[in-house]
């Protein structure tokens, strides 16, 4: 074999660590995003964040002295793409402007004192009010007890039935079980233990004890004033004997049972509606969760326009005293790196919130008819006219409109949900999934309760309206709206 030497060109796809991160901040959520910045603010010490809580508080410098941090004026916004000058007084070439080099401008000094009031803010009316302790189902039942039982064994019983409920308000274990773990010793019988919990049922909130729907609702309507004896008794024997039948909504079968006109059974099932099946519910813990819009809508001169939400944008610039010693040379040699990567961290930065306020924008001008009538005027939308309008790839608006939300006059939205398949119309156009579903909706919220709309007649009612729809598609959709079948829909 002869050896020889050749030379040939190719072209391949290369990710740079620069793109990698581009990428990587791209798909991540704003609460992802500030929890990635703050690690990368404790491995960089080049990276400055200016609106830190810290950052105007007073400093304590090295000879001593006391030094506020206090921010320049603001200055005015410049257009995307566009580099906001650099303050005075720092580097503005090369590696020298990297100490002004940020994502926003800098903000201005805010004026701490009240002019309304006068009052400073370390006036004791200015302070924050503290959050009130949340009291939980156990201890609102302990305080009942502790005013209520006088005998130390029965406290013990009744608490010990307390600890044996769930969040609802309700003891899933039975008795015997309970009886069966106590110990010999302390001699404690079945009537012993029935008798806490009687107890424990007639304390607050009513149906509190319960081991089952049925007894949970019965101890309410019991305690439930001012109702008639027939129609307590009524409620009482549907809740104790015919609560399927009631879930059901199988009025028939009630009426024949209890015998009973359609009046009688209205009555008795507008006090079953003022029983809670839940009572320990309201004292649940748990917190909500809220969702901060990363673009805001609003209608503007020229119609409708997206902003990007200024709380959610992190202030970061290159620290300048660090970039000075790189530029007199006195900085390590790992320290040009570090500059390295806050430069490239800011430049993603500002890239990632004017790519999404870019497709966040592409949306709103094709959803227009959305922001202006609502749900029912959602046009259909898929990820490459986007793509196509705005010259990226699809997988990039992809990663743009997942875990990003958009605040409208219609509430707030992932911006995935202005993407939907469509179904096609007579007229040989498309509707879009989203405006069949606000449809149907508005279709169940209008019917009539003694008769209600069938999916099939629901399928026939948009058909009029020009949108082929299968009876099944419909029966989809209102299971994904959570919309209850005709049965359960139907009332007296």
């Amino acid at each position: 074999m002869k050896q020889s030497l050749q030379l040939r060109t190719s072209q391949h796809l290369a990710l740079t660590p620069q793109l990698q991160q581009s990428i990587r901040l791209l798909q991540l959520s704003t609460l992802e995003l500030h929890q990635e910045l703050e690690q990368l603010l404790t491995d960089n010490p080049l990276l400055e964040r200016l609106d830190d809580p810290l950052d105007r508080s007073l400093r304590l410098l090295s000879d001593g002295a006391l030094s506020s941090t206090a921010a320049p004026a603001e200055a005015p916004p410049q257009p995307p793409g566009q580099e906001a000058p650099a303050p005075a007084g720092e580097a503005d070439s090369g590696e020298a402007d990297a100490g002004g080099e940020s994502t926003t401008p800098d903000s201005a000094e805010p004026d701490w004192s009240d002019t309304r009031s006068g009052k400073a803010p370390d006036d004791d009316d200015s302070r924050p009010q503290l959050e009130a302790h949340h009291c939980t189902l156990r201890e609102h039942l302990m305080e009942q007890m502790r005013v209520t039982v006088l005998e130390l064994r029965d406290r013990a019983l009744v608490e010990l039935i307390i600890d044996a409920l769930d969040d609802n308000g309700y003891l899933d274990e039975p008795l015997e079980e309970i009886l069966a773990r106590l110990p010999e010793e302390l001699e404690v019988d079945a009537d012993e233990l029935r008798t806490a919990l009687a107890l424990l049922q007639s304390f607050d909130p009513p149906g509190v004890g319960a081991r089952s729907a049925a007894e949970c609702l019965a101890l309410q309507i019991r305690r439930l004033p001012s109702i008639a004896l027939v129609t307590r008794r009524m409620a009482l024997q549907i809740v104790e004997n015919h609560l399927a039948w009631f879930a059901q909504r199988d009025f028939n079968k009630l009426k024949k049972s209890l015998d009973c006109d359609d009046e009688d059974l209205r009555e008795a099932q507008a006090v079953i509606r003022l029983c809670n099946p839940h009572p320990g519910a309201v004292f649940a813990s748990d917190v909500s969760d809220y969702v901060v819009p990363d673009v805001v809508v609003k209608r503007g001169r020229h119609g409708w326009q997206a902003a990007l939400n200024n709380d959610v944008m992190p202030r970061l610039r290159v620290n300048a005293m660090y970039a000075n010693l790189l530029k007199q040379g006195k900085g390590e040699g790992g320290m040009g790196t570090q500059l390295q990567e806050a430069k490239w961290l800011i430049k993603n930065m500002r890239q990632r919130f004017d790519t999404i306020l870019r497709v966040a924008q592409a949306i709103v001008e094709r959803q227009k008819d959305f922001f202006s009538h609502g749900a029912v005027a959602m046009r259909p939308l898929v990820l490459r006219e986007i793509a196509d309008t705005l010259g990226l790839h699809e997988s990039t608006i992809s990663r743009v409109t997942t875990q990003k939300y958009m605040l409208t006059p219609h509430g707030m939205f992932e911006l995935k949900y202005f993407f939907g398949s469509h179904v096609a119309t007579e007229t040989g156009g498309e509707a879009s999934s989203t405006a069949i579903r606000a449809l149907i909706v508005q279709l169940t919220g209008a019917e009539n309760p003694k008769n209600p709309l069938s999916d099939s007649k629901i399928a026939d009612m948009l058909g009029e309206q020009g949108m082929v729809i299968a009876r099944r598609t419909v029966a989809k959709y209102r299971e994904a709206l959570k919309i209850p079948p005709v049965s359960l829909r139907k009332s007296l």
